[in-house]
């Protein structure tokens, strides 16, 4: 590829310390273990940063093979790091070199083999890796579902751990008088149950419940537990309705439990397995009418039975392939309205969009691309860069919706590549990369957006939660993104009203008091591929996929935050550090009043926070983090009330739910959960947790004696 773009190059200067057996064994284990993230041209997109060419090259020329094998074996596979053999990371090392320009000599490399990069290799890609190895090709068989464009066989269904050897519907079931659900009652859902994936459409994550409080949430007792898969991201959100639970699975997987037992009523396993082993979880899934909707990792629509989970339809989100949906999903007015990732290879054969789709048939009402094209409003923003050149602008997270304005909001990622450098962009916005866009919830129009970080440059996206906040007349919309500023617009206009930084940052020098726009620090606006520039927070995220809680009694968001720093590379390479003035602590949990912006109190402890949070009228707010803890904190104070230890990290969005006038909170552990639990684990050797455990949590006051 590097060749192709006719970029003038230097040969290798001398044979590498690899033999052409090494570099072929090595072809066989980049397959099976890193093809379907880095691609199979090396490429890269996104988090899994290019293994060949010209910037891998800029970025490790000067750095040792030695330095090479060791950042592979610490931070690969993705998920599972050190996983490996040293003889199968040495062969990786031997192809990287070879799909480089390197050639093979007659001695093996070893783990201590020091030899400087640039000296063996050239950035020159061999033909047959611009075009990129098939699974064949590499000596394995494609499996069924691979995508062999643009990556390899997806991961054995087990994962290593799990036993799931089959797709298809395992157990049917005979729900009896199920409600369906209706608009009123997502617009007003009722105190008992949990119906959108945030709790409301306003994306509170708060309930009116208070039988468990301050005072007797010492007495939480375990009331049953559902082992999940294993394997795959676990982030999930159940839902509640009269009782029933609906849980999005792993492995795209939908299972309704009963509420108050943990008996399973139905299971489907529709399937696929993920392409992308311990990645992209599914964040929400929706109910409406009398079925369960959800977007699989693999991009695929599906309405289900309520009552019996039976498939009603499936439909493709997209027609590219290695395009992939985390947001889940938000039912509105009958439609199925989700989000779209995996857009950040280049040349971009499509881009992202949110789209709505009718509940009842799966057809598509509407699409909104969140890449302005060139000729298109607003498609001046990015430096005059062809269409095929502008990538990303993914929607990670499920947005919100007004019902009075008939709006809704959604968050938008990055532009791809993160840096401006190598994306040719200059200083353009990128529209409408990290941006709250307000889109015509019927049609899809856009009303407005706002571009928080415009030109962005580290991997400082501004994807998240948008959540709703009214003050008498004044109609908000708030949300924080990796940066960790906390942003405030007026939600009718999208007009800036006001900001504050969450935790120390040295990205943004300064940020306009009219408008909002950051601007980046000097040496952030004039980088060099080769340089390494030092970020915080860094991609970890001062925030995250885990969404903050509105508790509306005391006008507080909860906001889980992160504190780590990285140096960066201009390929994405990161070595992580201790982010200044935390004494050491990556977990934080703040409190703000959202009239205002004024801190309220702080919690901090070592271990990130690795839930949503959930808040109740109890004056409680329940969250959990990578240390297997699962807390309840005053919402006042912000003192610890209540804690329990759990299986492994306790990840995903907690809830709250009434039956038989029993209040309910549930929440789930997992693995696989992206940059927040994957950036900084070089930073946790302290902190020990199985891997695996994959499981729902259920807990109650005992029963009155």
């Amino acid at each position: 590829m590097f060749a192709s773009l006719g970029v003038s190059v230097s040969m290798a200067q001398a044979p590498a310390a690899f033999t052409g057996p090494q570099a072929d064994a090595g072809r066989a284990a980049y397959a099976a273990n890193c093809m379907s993230c880095h691609q199979a041209n090396l490429a890269g997109e996104g988090d899994a940063l290019p293994l060949a060419g010209k910037t891998f090259i800029a970025a490790w020329g000067k750095r040792t093979t030695a330095d090479l094998y060791n950042t592979i074996h610490n931070s690969m596979p993705y998920g599972r790091p050190g996983s490996l053999d040293a003889k199968t990371y040495a062969s990786l090392v031997a192809f990287i070199l070879q799909s480089n320009g390197a050639k093979p000599g007659a001695s093996e490399f070893t783990p201590a083999t020091a030899v400087k990069i640039s000296t063996i290799a050239s950035g020159t890609v061999p033909a047959d890796i611009q075009k990129g190895i098939k699974p064949a090709a590499a000596g394995l068989r494609p499996a069924a579902g691979a995508n062999t464009d643009f990556g390899g066989p997806p991961p054995n269904a087990d994962n290593g751990a799990g036993m799931i050897r089959s797709f298809g519907q395992t157990v049917v079931g005979d729900i009896k008088d199920y409600q369906p659900v209706t608009d009123t009652m997502l617009t007003n859902p009722p105190e008992a149950d949990w119906l959108v994936g945030r709790g409301n459409y306003a994306n509170w994550s708060y309930s009116t419940l208070k039988q468990i409080d301050t005072g007797n949430v010492h007495d939480l007792q375990l009331q049953w537990v559902w082992a999940m898969n294993e394997g795959g991201a676990n982030e999930t959100a159940p839902l509640v309705h009269n009782g029933i639970m609906f849980l999005g699975n792993t492995y795209n997987t939908m299972q309704a439990l009963d509420a108050r037992t943990g008996e399973l009523l139905w299971e489907n396993r529709v399937g696929p397995a993920p392409s992308r082993p311990n990645y992209g979880g599914m964040r929400s899934i929706a109910v409406w009418g009398d079925k369960v909707y959800f977007a699989g990792n693999d991009a695929v629509l599906h309405a289900l039975d309520a009552k019996t989970g039976k498939l009603v339809w499936s439909t493709p989100l997209s027609e590219v392939p290695g395009h992939n949906n985390t947001s889940g999903v938000l039912a509105v007015h009958g439609k199925i309205i989700t989000g779209l990732t995996g857009c950040g290879r280049i040349p971009a054969k499509d881009h992202c969009y949110i789209s709505a789709y009718d509940a009842q048939t799966g057809k598509r009402v509407w699409k909104f691309l969140t890449v302005a094209r060139t000729g298109e409003p607003n498609g001046d923003s990015w430096g005059g860069l062809p269409d095929d050149k502008r990538a990303g602008a993914e929607t990670w997270i499920q947005g919100a919706f007004d019902p009075v304005l008939n709006l809704t909001y959604w968050g938008t990622a990055q532009a791809k590549p993160w840096r401006r450098d190598l994306r040719g962009s200059g200083s353009g916005a990128t529209n409408y990369a990290n941006s709250t866009v307000a889109l015509d919830a019927d049609t899809g129009k856009l009303k407005w957006f706002y571009n928080h970080a415009p030109g962005e440059s580290l991997d400082l996206d501004e994807v998240f939660e948008r959540i709703l906040v009214d003050h008498g007349n004044d109609k908000t919309v708030m949300t924080i993104g990796k940066a960790g500023i906390l942003w405030k617009l007026n939600r009718d206009t999208g007009k800036f009203i006001d900001s504050r930084e969450t935790v120390y940052q040295n990205v943004m020098a300064s940020q306009n008091s009219v408008t909002g726009e950051p601007i980046y620090r000097k040496t952030i606006q004039d980088q060099k591929t080769d340089q390494w520039l030092s970020s915080c927070p860094g991609p970890e995220g001062g925030h995250d996929w885990q969404a903050a809680s509105y508790h509306q009694p005391t006008d507080a968001l909860i906001i889980p935050l992160s504190q780590s720093c990285v140096m960066m590379l201009g390929n994405g390479s990161q070595t992580y550090y201790e982010m200044p003035g935390t004494e050491r602590n990556m977990g934080r949990l703040s409190a703000y009043r959202t009239s205002d912006l004024k801190p309220l109190w702080t919690l901090q402890q070592r271990s990130p926070f690795m839930t949503g949070v959930l808040s109740t009228a109890g004056n409680l707010a329940f969250v959990g983090d990578y240390d297997r803890r699962f807390r309840a904190v005053d919402v006042k104070t912000g003192k610890t009330v209540w804690s329990v230890r759990l299986g492994t990290t306790v990840q995903g969005y907690p809830i709250t739910f009434r039956i038989d006038g029993k209040q309910y909170i549930a929440v789930t552990t997992g693995l696989g959960g992206g940059s927040p639990q994957d950036k900084p684990m070089t930073m946790l050797q302290n902190v020990h947790r199985p891997n695996n455990g994959q499981a729902l949590y259920v807990f109650a006051l005992p029963d009155a004696k």
